[in-house]
């Protein structure tokens, strides 16, 4: 019979795929938004003990998780408003929603802020999947609404207690620590109780990650998220533009990174020298382009919608 080695999509589902990348251009086309490519093996990783990524050892470079850090040193060259459709990846678990190889939406508006910016998501979203409504609601009222502490006030003891209550099959695993807790309780218990597409805006600072803290509350971060039929489709930020405050949370990153045992990947300097010569107010939002596919084909997983899946490739 032979190795197995047909695509994992039909041509039917490539010429689908073909069409939505051409619509999305034609999106940004409309908005006179900059296309642009940046490179996808660089000399420095991420700090975020959230996402893991992989090390090129014999170039000495890592495979990007995104271009946020090359595109936020555009927009300090004065690229201006840009968008990029590109491979990503993530030493990560592969299934229904997730192949360590996927493709990326990445857009940065200058002198937008996190509503402006939710709003244009907005208007891509409706037209790819079609009209229907959309609510927001802030990080803390999603988890109160669910039955859960806040997430603002209630100490770790509360939180596990709150996990313990639910009584889900599968336990939380022992070893996270409150921001892993928080998400895992958002994930298992805020998640599938949203409305079918709902903003969740305002995350624990702990977790801004490159976003601004709000100017009202500092316990806050102005980043949001959409969720698409219990799916996270989007996570968008008003960015931080101060090369010391972000220097800070890196050194933060590292710091748990190294509690964990995980790798250390180099900072980068360059973004950090992009800022210091003044990066504009901005607002960014990455989609995941695998996943708004599966949800406009109706299909079961991203893996469909590949030409070849990681199990495939």
């Amino acid at each position: 019979m032979g190795t197995p080695w047909q695509p994992s999509a039909t041509p039917a589902r490539l010429t689908a795929r073909a069409a939505l990348l051409a619509q999305i251009r034609q999106f940004f086309a409309d908005r006179e938004v900059l296309e642009v490519q940046t490179p996808v093996l660089a000399a420095h990783g991420v700090t975020d003990p959230q996402i893991p990524q992989w090390r090129v050892e014999s170039a000495g470079r890592w495979l990007q998780t995104s271009p946020e850090y090359a595109m936020k040193r555009l927009l300090a060259a004065g690229v201006g408003d840009c968008y990029q459709i590109t491979p990503a990846f993530r030493a990560a678990e592969h299934g229904r929603l997730h192949n360590p190889e996927f493709t990326l939406l990445e857009w940065y508006r200058t002198g937008f802020d996190a509503p402006q910016l939710m709003a244009e998501v907005t208007a891509l979203i409706n037209q790819v999947l079609g009209y229907a409504p959309i609510v927001t609601r802030r990080y803390a009222d999603a988890f109160i609404d669910s039955g859960l502490p806040d997430p603002l006030s209630a100490d770790e003891t509360a939180l596990w207690q709150a996990a313990a209550d639910h009584q889900l099959t599968t336990p939380a695993p022992d070893d996270l620590d409150r921001d892993g807790l928080l998400d895992w309780l958002l994930s298992t218990q805020v998640i599938p109780q949203l409305p079918r597409r709902c903003f969740i805006t305002h995350y624990p600072a702990s977790q801004a990650v490159l976003a601004r803290l709000s100017a009202d509350d500092t316990r806050v971060a102005e980043r949001f998220e959409l969720f698409c039929d219990g799916v996270e489709l989007v996570n968008g930020f008003d960015e931080i533009t101060d090369p010391k405050a972000l220097a800070a949370r890196w050194q933060q990153d590292q710091a748990k990174r190294a509690q964990n045992e995980d790798a250390l990947p180099a900072v980068d300097e360059r973004l950090l020298g992009a800022m210091a010569s003044g990066l504009p107010d901005c607002a960014g939002v990455a989609l995941g382009v695998d996943r708004l596919f599966m949800l406009a084909e109706g299909l079961e997983s991203i893996g469909e919608g590949l030409a070849f899946d990681w199990d495939n490739a």
